[in-house]
């Protein structure tokens, strides 16, 4: 029975005895924790870390398997690697969840941590899980509070009003995804209303040219992520022109109300202005007159909208009158004040003004409500008629009607009219961006508490640093408004400034900011005194490998580009930018109906799909280095990865033919073995041909392996290499004697230590197999020898007219002349030529010759 049981053993890879085996080994001896060390480069690489809902998904398998086989490989290549995990802990689905469950969301989210973190150990992910953060504990929420003192001693925090989603039964803000069909997800009945609140902001556009120019410096980052950067940061050169209101009462102008433009050589055309309905001035310009409650239901409504969906081009127009007026600074003509659709906060401030003769929005606006056209820019060879114009014209054309700029082409009238708003005082040249200031208030629970107190006597005060962390409350109640808001017992504090009685902010911060420097936190995670030492982040800062999905390009990419420099400035790091290197990753897609049009297609796994696949059912039945193997082989990593049962079967094949394979040459690769330690050398010129041929296949797998992990972070690739040299040494026929053995070894030495990092559990068992007792990642990554890369002959193909007739074996080193000529005399092509003599023989170097005739 014993021999039985071996002879099982040694035919089928034992994945769940070995990978059990080799994470309590790993785990126990701390082999992936790491300090800073001099002596060594460093290398950062950083999968996203992950907002803990509950078991893994293959979309996690996808990223995780990246970064990991990332980081052996690094260890492998000598440098000193940080290869840190978190958890993403706070959020509005947390503690929907814990209401729902009727727990509190603490317990909730160590539920779900417990359970994500069971399985990414079960992955065997190679983690210093001594640097693990959570954002929703105190030691590291602390630093959040900290974080956002520092930005506001430097004049990065602002407290102004702004527009929110209400629900008056629940007494709170309700989140976009919180309102359906206009109504509170909770309380169904009752619609959503917009309500100007004071909010927290942090001024991220005091940023914006350094967050648009430095993308330039991040050569590694996909451009199309940069480029949405660069539309969401959005620079745009103009003037900001002084309108005035009209007073209500008076009829005159009063206050000022500024505009922006990119078209001032148009401002003589103005026949209206826009606001945006969320615009807090909005409601104040109706307030007590006959629109006030219409413009309130449209401002309601509207608001309730998605943001893009408002804006797009084929969205028709919507708006209405408020009833007020503004002056127009160069024609002194009054000017209605409409709120619409299209207009959002994002665009300069939050008012437009509308030349519907020259731009097709406010054209079509103009021509559904009514409102007068005025040409002031004619093109060249014809005249505009207001009145017969089917569109709006757009192109550059000469100034009319525009007073002083008569006759100047429009282009050329631009700076002039700056100029002249300059000298009238009634504007300035300026430079604006569509990226608008960070609102971080959320009136929820499960979030970092605002470090402030309310002080009827001082104001609003900051906690001094000293008394942090503000800790969440428990003694709280959900469904009555801020759950802070009911615990009468913390709200009660004293003002740090007067010492008098005080109530604590109820405001939470937006979880954007914890995921906006966790990256630092990871240099220095167990320190107290301090979110991270700087000389701990200037060693390891910036990371070099950052991983994760194409959906967080802009937002959460820009806030760490924000947060980094920010705190660069603050004398906390000087690191500048956050990720050296990005790499996004593609969804991984099965095959679902499609709820929009019933059709069978391939798309993202998910939950509502039933399209999913459980990684723990593919691990108990395959192990995870064949679950790692698929992921990381299926598809190039920034590509979409359908999946595919008969692939992973391929894959968990492969690893069971390494595993057969060892065993059944155990004593001849351990007598290999044992004369490469004992410094046996072959070289090239004395090898016998079947000996050159392995190790030139040998040496080029790691020349490309390493080629493909190194720089071009395509594994897929890599591991078809590994499948390649296990083929070679297949059809490689032994010999009895040292130098067969040693080429054998070498080879199958090459194919253990370049699998490590994708299969890090067979590896290692083999590795130990062999003899070893130190891990295989210990061991140097292979380096390849020039002098077996020689090539003597390639293989090229033969055509006839364009036609495939052969493959050929010439020289490497042969010139053109060579390759025609055996060409022409090949069997195959003399033949397809049938006596004709051929016109002529056209050579592809390296690749092919197509004879012509």
């Amino acid at each position: 029975m014993a021999g039985q049981a071996q002879e099982q053993m040694e035919t089928y890879y034992p994945h769940g005895e070995i990978e059990v085996k080799w994470q309590k080994h790993w785990e126990t001896r701390k082999t992936d924790k790491v300090v800073e060390d001099d002596t060594k480069p460093k290398y950062y690489v950083l999968e996203m870390f992950p907002y803990p809902s509950g078991p893994l998904h293959m979309g996690h398998v996808r990223v995780y398997s990246i970064g990991d086989a990332l980081a052996r490989f690094f260890r492998m290549k000598g440098c000193n690697v940080l290869h840190p995990m978190g958890y993403d802990a706070f959020g509005l689905p947390a503690e929907n969840a814990a209401i729902k469950h009727d727990t509190m969301p603490d317990e909730w989210t160590q539920r779900c941590i417990g359970i994500m973190k069971g399985q990414q150990k079960r992955l065997g992910l190679s983690y210093d899980w001594d640097r693990e953060v959570w954002t929703c504990r105190e030691d590291y929420y602390r630093w959040n509070q900290f974080i956002f003192l520092e930005f506001h001693k430097r004049g990065l925090v602002e407290r102004r009003t702004s527009a929110v989603n209400w629900c008056d039964k629940c007494q709170t803000v309700l989140a976009n995804e919180q309102v359906v069909n206009g109504n509170c997800w909770r309380h169904e009945d009752t619609p959503v209303r917009i309500k100007q609140m004071p909010q927290w902001y942090l001024k991220i556009t005091d940023y914006a040219e350094e967050l648009l120019s430095s993308l330039d410096t991040l050569t590694d980052w996909p451009e199309g992520v940069k480029a949405q950067q660069r539309n969401w940061i959005g620079r745009s050169e103009g003037a900001m022109v002084n309108f005035k209101l009209v007073d209500r009462e008076t009829g005159e102008a009063g206050e000022d109300f500024p505009i922006f433009t990119t078209r001032p050589d148009t401002l003589w055309g103005v026949t209206y202005m826009v606001m945006a309905p969320e615009h807090p001035k909005v409601m104040e310009l109706v307030e007590g007159t006959e629109q006030e409650e219409t413009v309130k239901q449209f401002v309601d409504r509207i608001c309730l909208e998605d943001r893009h969906l408002r804006t797009a081009e084929d969205r028709e127009k919507e708006g209405m009158f408020t009833g007020r007026y503004a002056i127009n600074p160069l024609t002194g003509g009054k000017i209605p004040i409409y709120i619409a659709n299209f207009v959002l906060m994002e665009y300069g401030t939050g008012c437009i003004m509308s030349v519907p003769a020259h731009d097709q929005r406010d054209f079509e606006f103009a021509k559904k409500y009514d409102i007068p056209i005025k040409v002031v820019i004619q093109p060249k060879d014809e005249e505009l008629d207001a009145d017969q114009m089917a569109a709006a014209f757009v192109e550059i054309g000469v100034m009319v009607n525009s007073g002083p700029f008569n006759g100047v082409p429009s282009d050329k009238g631009i700076p002039k009219v700056i100029e002249y708003l300059a000298e009238k005082g009634f504007g300035s040249g300026t430079v604006q961006y569509r990226l608008r200031d960070w609102l971080i208030s959320r009136q929820r629970y499960w979030g970092t508490p605002i470090p402030f107190v309310w002080c009827e006597t001082c104001g609003p005060q900051p906690v001094p640093s000293d008394h942090l962390p503000v800790v969440l409350p428990r003694n709280v109640k959900f469904g009555e408004g801020n759950p802070l808001a009911t615990d009468a017992e913390w709200l009660k504090c004293v003002c740090p400034k007067c010492g008098k009685p005080a109530r604590r902010e109820t405001d939470t911060m937006d979880t954007f900011f914890d995921s906006s420097w966790y990256f630092l936190r990871y240099c220095d995670a167990q320190n107290d005194k301090l979110p991270f030492a700087k000389a701990a982040a200037d060693y390891w800062m910036d990371v070099d490998q950052y991983i994760g999905g194409i959906e967080h390009a802009i937002l959460h990419l820009l806030y760490a580009r924000f947060f980094t420099k920010a705190l660069r400035d603050c004398g906390l790091t000087s690191a500048s930018e956050p990720f050296q290197r990005l790499l996004a990753q593609g969804m991984v897609t099965n095959k679902a109906v499609d709820p929009k049009d019933g059709k069978e297609k391939w798309l993202k796994m998910s939950k509502s799909l039933h399209n999913g696949v459980d990684p723990q059912e593919i691990i108990e039945k395959y192990g995870a280095d064949t679950a790692r193997m698929y992921i990381l082989f299926a598809s190039p990593p920034t590509k979409e990865l359908p999946w595919n049962d008969d692939s992973i079967e391929g894959r968990y094949r492969f690893l069971n033919r390494i595993w057969r394979y060892f065993h059944m040459r155990k004593e001849a690769i351990l007598q290999g073995m044992e004369l490469v330690e004992k410094r046996f050398k072959m070289t090239y010129d004395e090898a016998a041909e079947g000996d050159r041929v392995l190790l030139r296949q040998t040496h080029a797998t790691i020349q490309r392996i390493t080629h493909d992990l190194a720089e071009r972070q395509q594994f897929n690739t890599a591991i078809s290499a590994i499948d390649e040299l296990l083929n070679a040494v297949g059809k490689y026929k032994e010999r009895d004697d040292d130098a067969s053995a040693a080429a054998v070894y070498t080879a199958m030495r090459t194919i253990l230590l370049t699998l490590a990092p994708f299969a890090p559990h067979l590896a290692e068992e083999l590795w130990e197999m062999l003899g070893n007792t130190e891990s295989i990642f210990q061991e140097a990554w292979p380096e390849y020898d020039e002098q077996w890369l020689t090539v003597e002959t390639i293989t090229i193909v033969a055509q006839h007219n364009g036609k495939v007739r052969a493959r050929i074996e010439v020289p490497a080193d042969a010139d053109q002349e060579t390759i025609q000529q055996l060409a022409v005399e090949h069997e195959a092509i003399h033949r397809s030529l049938e006596g004709r003599a051929p016109k002529k023989v056209i050579v592809v170097p390296g690749k092919l010759v197509n004879v012509v005739g």
